[in-house]
């Protein structure tokens, strides 16, 4: 299992906005794309979401912190495999390929 940071994406023409409202803890379980908190700006508020699923293992914002696109506001312990391997299919293709093709087979007529 991988940590990876989850990063502010972006969220239009804001500088800094306000964290208003953690949604999760560290500890919680947490799917692809599920809100962690909102943010809110003089114009709008908006929830970001995980960019990866897993584990919360640990907030790096505080309620009235103020973030920015790219700031980490939290790290996940990934589910399934390394982040940084690719995908399984990929892997089981490599591995069929690996192995040489069985000999061929001599005709049964003799030539």
């Amino acid at each position: 299992m991988a940590l990876v940071e989850v990063k502010v994406p972006d969220i239009g023409d804001f500088e800094d906005v306000a964290v208003i409202e953690l949604l999760a803890k560290p500890g919680d379980t947490i799917k692809a794309e599920q809100s962690l908190l909102t943010v809110e700006s003089d114009k709008a508020s908006m929830e970001i979401p995980s960019s990866h699923a897993g584990v919360l293992k640990e907030v790096r914002v505080k309620l009235g912190d103020k973030v920015k696109q790219g700031s980490v506001i939290a790290v996940i312990e990934a589910a399934g495999a390394d982040v940084s391997q690719p995908p399984a299919a990929p892997a089981a293709a490599q591995a069929h390929a690996a192995s040489p093709p069985p000999p061929p087979q001599p005709s049964p007529s003799g030539g």
